[in-house]
C-alpha cells in the first residue's frame, strides 16, 4: 500500500490541466465519489495492526494533496479560460485606442485670449511675485496709508512679516516693470490675486486678474478709450456698445469704469446685466502723476494709462456661468464643457 500511496502522491504532484475536460478527469479519479484514495482506504483492513496508523496519516495525507491540486487545477483553468475569451474578443486589425486628451482650463483659455487681442497691439506680457511688500502692491500705487484695502477684511498679510502681503492686484508687476524699465512701456500682467473676501457664487478669496499698461510720451485719454474700444470688440462682438464712468482709484486720475452693452438679452434686461442693458467689465484711467514720480519716471515728461480686469468676470459672461466657485472647484463634469476651447 505504500507504494501505492507514493506513487498516486507523485500522479498528484504531476497534474496539470488547461481545459475543464481535464479538470473533470482529475476530479473523478482524485475528488468523486468512488475515486483511488477511497478504494485505498478500503484496503486498511487488510493492512496489519501495528501499520494501520502510518498508513493512515499517509492516506489522509494523499486526501489533502489531492484536494488542494485540485483548487490548483480550477485557478489554472479559470485564468485559461479568460485568457482564450479576451483573446476571442481583440480585433488586432483594429487602430490602438487614443489617449484621451484634458481640455484647456476655461480661465487659462480666457487668458490667453485676452493676451492674444492686446499682444496684436504691441503689448507684451510680464509676471511678478504673488507675495509682494507693501511699498510695490500700496504705497507705490498712490494707496494712502488709511486705505481700507490695507486693512484686514481685504488684504492677506503674511503673520511673520506685517509688510509682506498676497497681492491684491496684478499692478504690482507695473510698478516693478517701471522700476526696471525705461518708457516707452506697453505691457500686460496676468496671474492670481488674493483678497480676504466671502466666498459666494459672486467672489471669492483668490481670483484671476490682467492689468495693462501704456507709458510714453504724449499718452491721453483718447489713447485709453480706442485700445478698449478694440478690446472689447474684438472679445464680445463687433456689434459690442462701449460705455465709460466716471469712477475712482487711488492710482489712475481720471478713472473711469468700462461698461459693454449685454449681449445675452441684447440690452433688453436680463439676470446678468441687471435689466440695465449693460455690464461692467474693466477698471482704467490715466495712471497718476504721483505713480510715475514714485517709479522714478518724470511725470512732466511722460504720461500713460492703466486698465485692469477679473479674468473670471470675462469668462463667466463670455461662457454664461452664473457661478464663479464652479472655475476652483475642478469639477469634471463642469470642465469637460470647455474641452473644445
Amino acid at each position: 500500500m505504500k507504494e501505492k500511496i507514493d506513487a498516486l502522491l507523485g500522479e498528484i504532484k504531476a497534474a496539470q490541466a488547461e481545459t475543464e475536460e481535464q479538470l473533470e478527469a482529475y476530479r473523478l479519479r482524485f475528488i468523486g465519489t468512488k475515486n483511488v484514495v477511497k478504494d485505498l482506504m478500503q484496503g486498511m483492513r487488510d493492512v496489519a495492526p501495528d501499520l494501520r496508523k502510518e498508513m493512515g496519516q499517509s492516506l489522509n495525507t494523499l486526501k489533502n494533496a489531492a484536494q488542494d491540486k485540485f483548487q490548483e487545477l480550477v485557478g489554472d483553468v479559470n485564468r485559461q479560460k479568460s485568457a482564450d475569451e479576451s483573446h476571442d474578443h481583440v480585433d488586432l486589425t483594429l487602430p490602438a485606442a487614443g489617449t484621451p486628451l484634458g481640455g484647456v482650463h476655461p480661465i487659462q483659455a480666457m487668458e490667453d485670449q485676452i493676451i492674444q487681442i492686446f499682444s496684436r497691439m504691441g503689448f507684451n506680457v510680464s509676471d511678478g511675485p504673488e507675495i509682494e511688500d507693501d511699498w510695490h502692491n500700496f504705497t507705490a500705487l498712490n494707496f494712502p496709508p488709511n486705505h481700507p484695502a490695507r486693512e484686514m477684511q481685504d488684504t492677506f498679510f503674511i503673520e511673520r512679516n506685517p509688510d509682506m502681503v498676497l497681492r491684491t492686484h496684478t499692478s504690482n508687476t507695473q510698478i516693478r516693470v517701471m522700476e526696471g524699465q525705461k518708457p516707452p512701456i506697453r505691457t500686460i500682467c496676468p496671474g492670481r490675486v488674493y483678497r480676504n473676501e466671502t466666498i459666494t457664487a459672486r467672489s471669492h478669496c483668490f481670483f484671476h486678474q490682467v492689468e495693462g499698461l501704456y507709458v510714453d510720451k504724449g499718452v491721453s485719454f483718447k489713447d485709453l478709450k480706442d485700445t478698449l474700444y478694440h478690446f472689447a470688440r474684438e472679445m464680445y462682438g463687433k456689434n459690442t456698445k462701449v460705455r465709460f464712468r466716471p469712477s475712482y482709484f487711488p492710482f489712475t486720475e481720471p478713472s473711469a469704469e468700462m461698461d459693454i452693452s449685454c449681449f445675452i438679452c441684447d440690452q433688453k434686461g436680463c439676470n446678468v446685466c441687471k435689466y440695465t442693458g449693460w455690464v461692467e467689465i474693466l477698471g482704467s484711467g490715466m495712471v497718476d502723476p504721483n505713480v510715475l514720480e514714485a517709479c522714478g519716471i518724470d511725470p512732466d515728461v511722460y504720461s500713460g494709462f492703466a486698465f485692469g480686469m477679473g479674468i473670471e468676470r470675462q469668462a463667466m459672461l463670455k461662457y454664461q456661468v452664473n457661478d464663479l466657485r464652479l472655475f476652483s472647484e475642478n469639477d469634471v463634469r463642469f470642465l469637460k464643457q470647455f474641452q473644445s476651447l
